[in-house]
């Protein structure tokens, strides 16, 4: 599915997806196609079943965004790990 056939389908409802076919330009990651993995009335929910999924397969991506937004952005930015107190 493309965005916008996502927010037909699930009007003003945050969407857990997959992204099936992306690219990248920059830092800018751009989702072509998706796959909604399910919909849910807060990102409370969606977090929730994000983590488990996540922690299953960290190879899946996902992402949550809600519908009402016309359009979706994702800035890639590179993992730094945890930093330790010394």
């Amino acid at each position: 599915m493309t965005w916008s056939e996502v927010r037909q389908h699930f009007p003003e409802r945050c969407v857990l997806v997959e992204a099936l076919k992306s690219t990248t330009r920059g830092k800018e990651k751009f989702i072509e196609e998706m796959a909604v993995i399910d919909d849910f009335d807060n990102g409370n929910a969606a977090w929730k079943v994000y983590k488990k999924l996540h922690a299953e397969n960290q190879n899946r991506e996902l992402f949550i965004f809600h519908t009402n937004n016309e359009e979706i952005k994702v800035i890639e930015q590179p993992y730094i790990g945890v930093r330790r107190r010394v």
